[in-house]
């Protein structure tokens, strides 16, 4: 059974950063692709980032291409999303989900929220004052 347990969320200053850890059970990161995904209460769902467990390609939303990182540690079964110039735009609530791996289909094409068949229970992320 693919799990996965999100932490790392928390309330920062404008400007600052965050990193996120999605950790992994039931399966290696090397069979499976990894996505982080945001949503408000009441609002629809963001796909954020996501990466590959084939090839280790990622993808990221261009509201966040340049800020988030998204990358992986093997070892530790374990995939991180490094946020840095947060804005009061990003407060959500951040969501890891894990899939099998699509090998034949690009990162982008794969990070589909309905996609997903795993979801953590997500962690809060406030940007403010």
């Amino acid at each position: 059974q693919l799990q996965v347990v999100e932490s790392g969320g928390g309330l920062v200053q404008p400007g600052g950063s965050l990193r996120l850890s999605c950790v992994g059970s039931g399966f290696t990161l090397e069979d499976v692709d990894i996505g982080w995904f945001r949503q408000a209460p009441g609002k629809e769902g963001e796909r954020v980032s996501c990466i590959s467990g084939s090839d280790g390609d990622t993808y990221y939303a261009n509201s966040v291409k340049g800020r988030f990182t998204i990358s992986r540690d093997n070892a530790k079964n374990t995939v991180y999303l490094q946020m840095d110039s947060l804005t009061p735009a990003d407060t959500d609530v951040y969501y890891c989900a894990v899939d099998k791996s699509h090998p034949g289909e690009t990162v982008q094409a794969r990070c589909v929220l309905a996609d997903f068949s795993s979801w953590g229970q997500g962690t809060q992320v406030t940007v403010g004052t």
